[in-house]
């Protein structure tokens, strides 16, 4: 278990380790779950649009490779 103190301004400093254990870096943002006499500090919950944004890169339009291969098609039985 870890310790830690609250400062005057209500700032809790979260160990190294945790941090880097939980993927919690400066700016990311933690949920305070208050489960009834217990007070859970957590990895607040992403948008996964927002996160997934970019990961697909553009490639070949498989509509595209479609519209062409039916073009093909039909000059072959003309």
């Amino acid at each position: 278990m870890t310790v830690a103190k609250i400062s005057a301004k209500g700032w809790v400093v979260i160990p190294a380790g945790l941090r880097k254990k939980y993927n919690l870096h400066s700016g990311r943002r933690v949920a305070l779950v208050d489960y009834g006499g217990v007070l859970a500090i957590v990895p607040a919950m992403t948008d996964p649009v927002e996160e997934s944004a970019g990961i697909l890169k553009g490639g070949p339009s498989l509509v595209e490779a479609l519209l062409v291969e039916r073009d093909q098609e039909r000059g072959r039985e003309r």
